[in-house]
């Protein structure tokens, strides 16, 4: 059960209730009205909680869990264990993180500029805008409605930031501008200088970064990643684009529509994701490549040449994944020939 010094829990809710907010439907039999007072996993489940069940690897715990409800997909229905109502869904996890919002919605803090909040008086803030402790607004900066800043954050002058972002604490914003519903989450720090120098034995001389960093609606930045302003064309980050913790998008970077970078990635300058490319954990993709829509990349992979759309590549060089295996495989079966030769 979530800690109640940090979550404050809503509810209850009647099961037909949370099975249409999540876009399932209720098992034969089941009674709507019965009443879900929380949420919890499978194996801490119990009486008036919630849980889901999405991965086949835990089909042991789904059988033996005390939990009032469960969701899951219809071919999965017949393991429940008796007593559990189900609730239907192709994408369970989906439906259950829409229920599990009900129970735990976005804490929206009061609206307001705090005594020690620093904001200029060209600044142009929306309606119910929330400005906390320490954090300062620059000169020209717009901050959309319902929109809220962090502790000791820094909205840099002539930012544009829409309506009902969270920018957290610690946060540093300069030449960008945001949409709406954007998350950047604690030391977040977006549109600082790129990398960008010629190279001379008697000192690298800086190329002026004269773009700015563009953000989609939608996004959610994972804590203290970073994402360079371009230096000339813009860097941008597509709406729906939800970058982990960790990151570091290079000057010039474009992310298509609904792009997933794992924590610790790195895009270098000039590459052009496009739509729904996943980069997995650690992974890495060098400067002015195409990665094609839908590619995934595995984690800790090296990328340095282009991927077409809808491919799976993995490895350092990354290669598409089964001519990865097959190498791996041929090393493997070397190794133990030599073994044996030995």
């Amino acid at each position: 059960m979530a800690d109640p010094r940090f979550f404050a829990r809503q509810g209850p809710f009647r099961l037909g209730d949370l099975a249409a907010r999540g876009g399932a439907t209720l098992g034969p039999g089941v009674d709507p009205d019965i009443e879900i007072v929380d949420v919890a996993p499978l194996e801490g489940a119990g009486p008036g909680q919630l849980s889901f069940f999405d991965n086949a690897k835990y089909v042991d715990a789904f059988k033996a869990t005390s939990a009032a409800a469960c969701i899951v997909a219809p071919r999965h229905a017949k393991s429940a264990p008796p007593g559990v109502a189900l609730l239907l869904s192709d994408r369970p996890y989906r439906a259950y993180a829409l229920a599990a919002q009900a129970f735990y919605p976005v804490a929206q803090p009061a609206a307001g500029i705090h005594a020690r909040a620093i904001v200029d008086p060209t600044a142009v803030l929306g309606e119910g805008v929330s400005i906390a402790a320490g954090a300062v607004v620059e000169a020209g900066a717009k901050i959309g409605a319902g929109t809220s800043i962090g502790v000791n954050s820094v909205i840099g002058a002539n930012v544009g930031i829409g309506r009902d972002c969270r920018i957290g604490a610690l946060v540093s914003v300069s030449h960008c501008d945001i949409g709406d519903r954007v998350t950047l989450h604690a030391g977040v720090r977006i549109g600082q200088d790129g990398f960008g120098f010629a190279p001379d034995p008697a000192g690298h001389v800086k190329v002026p970064q004269l773009g700015r960093v563009v953000i989609g609606d939608g996004c959610d930045v994972g804590a203290n990643s970073t994402i360079d302003r371009g230096s000339g064309p813009d860097t941008v980050i597509g709406p729906g684009c939800w970058i982990d913790n960790l990151v570091q998008i290079g000057h010039n970077v474009t992310l298509g529509r609904g792009c997933i970078i794992v924590a610790q990635s790195g895009v270098a300058g000039s590459s052009k994701l496009g739509n729904f490319v996943a980069l997995g954990a650690q992974g890495g993709i060098a400067g002015h490549l195409r990665i094609g829509d839908g590619a995934q990349v595995a984690a800790k992979s090296g990328v340095m040449t282009d991927i077409p759309g809808g491919e799976i590549w993995c490895g350092s060089p990354a290669m598409p994944i089964k001519q990865f295996f097959r190498e791996v495989a041929t090393v493997k079966r070397l190794a133990e020939n030599k073994g044996r030769q030995s």
